[in-house]
This record gives C-alpha cells, sequence and structure tokens, in this order.
C-alpha cells in the first residue's frame, strides 16, 4: 500500500513519523512492521513494555492485534492487548510476565499505569493511530499524560487521517523533527475497503 512504501523506511531508520491515511489504507502494517523490527532481540523486563501502540476503541486494539501477532509470534515478541471489557487481571498477569507491546486504549492502559501494573519508562516506540479519532472522543489529554511516561528520546509513530488542530498540537509537543507522509487528501475516502 502507499502508506506502506512511503512510512516504513523513515520509521526502520529510527525517524519520527507523521502519517496521514484514511482507515483501510494499510496503516497498521506500515508502523507495525518497522516496530517489531525495532524490538526484536531484546525482551521486555516486568511491567516495562518496550514497545506502546495507542488506538481510540477496543474493535481496533483487537484489529491491531490480530494483523500484528502472527508476525510478532516469528519473531518471539509478545504482544498484549490492554482495553476495556477485558480482564484486567489477565492484562495485570501479563505485565508482571513481561510484554514487549502493549495494544492499547487510553483509558484502561492509565488504570493500568495508575496502579503500577505497568511502568512506560522503557518504552522505545509509541504508535498512535488514529489520532483525530482519539481527539475527538476528547482523549488527547489522556494520551499526553501516557506520553509523558514515556522517554522522551523515545520513536514516535503517529498515525491519523487529519493532522490539524489538537492532532497538531500533539504532533508538536511530542514528535521530534517528524518526516511526513500523506498518501490522500484529508476529505479522501477509501473505496476498496
Amino acid at each position: 500500500f502507499p502508506i506502506q512504501a512511503a512510512t516504513i523506511p523513515d520509521a526502520l531508520s529510527g525517524r519520527d513519523v507523521l502519517g496521514r491515511g484514511q482507515t483501510g489504507s494499510g496503516k497498521t502494517l506500515a508502523f507495525g512492521l518497522p516496530l517489531l523490527t525495532r524490538l526484536t532481540g531484546r525482551s521486555a523486563r516486568p511491567r516495562q513494555p518496550r514497545g506502546l501502540v495507542l488506538l481510540p476503541t477496543r474493535e481496533l486494539a483487537l484489529q491491531v492485534n490480530d494483523a500484528l501477532e502472527p508476525h510478532a509470534h516469528v519473531l518471539g515478541l509478545s504482544l498484549k492487548v490492554v482495553v476495556g471489557g477485558l480482564s484486567m487481571g489477565k492484562q495485570i498477569d501479563a505485565l508482571r510476565r513481561g510484554v514487549d507491546i502493549v495494544i492499547a486504549t487510553p483509558g484502561r492502559l492509565t488504570d493500568l499505569v495508575e496502579r503500577r501494573a505497568c511502568d512506560l519508562s522503557a518504552v522505545e516506540v509509541v504508535v498512535i493511530d488514529e489520532a483525530d479519532h482519539m481527539a475527538d472522543m476528547g482523549f488527547l489529554p489522556v494520551v499526553s499524560k501516557l506520553l509523558d511516561g514515556t522517554p522522551r528520546s523515545g520513536q514516535r509513530l503517529l498515525f491519523s487521517a487529519t493532522l490539524d488542530g489538537d492532532v497538531d498540537k500533539l504532533v508538536r509537543r511530542y514528535l521530534a523533527d517528524p518526516v511526513t507522509h500523506s498518501t490522500a487528501p484529508a476529505s479522501a475516502s477509501v473505496t476498496t475497503m
């Protein structure tokens, strides 16, 4: 997909990436493959994931997990979905054992951080997907607080259908000299989902 061809080389090189593309444009593998590649070879310590993917809804988190899990398995990386509506106890147990990548909604992840079940200080790569939807849902203050808990030196990959307003504030505050890739005008729709 065009978004993958545009963003993967920069993401693999460690650059912060700002990608604009509609839902269904192939963003999951555009951020997922570099995320998995960059984290391969080392394991996470208990309660300290090395990768974080933030999404606005449980359904999107489950879809991202389903897309990345086969690749993660081959590379020996562990994933855990951290969302409301699923057992918090199982999420805490997985984090205690050590999870390489947490795929989360902001609310549940905040709960786990506040309970000290998850420590974001070892996160090397953060992905923020569907940032515009998170802004529309009022999640950006929570997302900002979570990002404040991750190392400033970490890589950030932000994907959104639009890059204005509150999303632009997030970009300016948390991304360092990002490479911007856009595969479609903001008004384009996906016709072959």
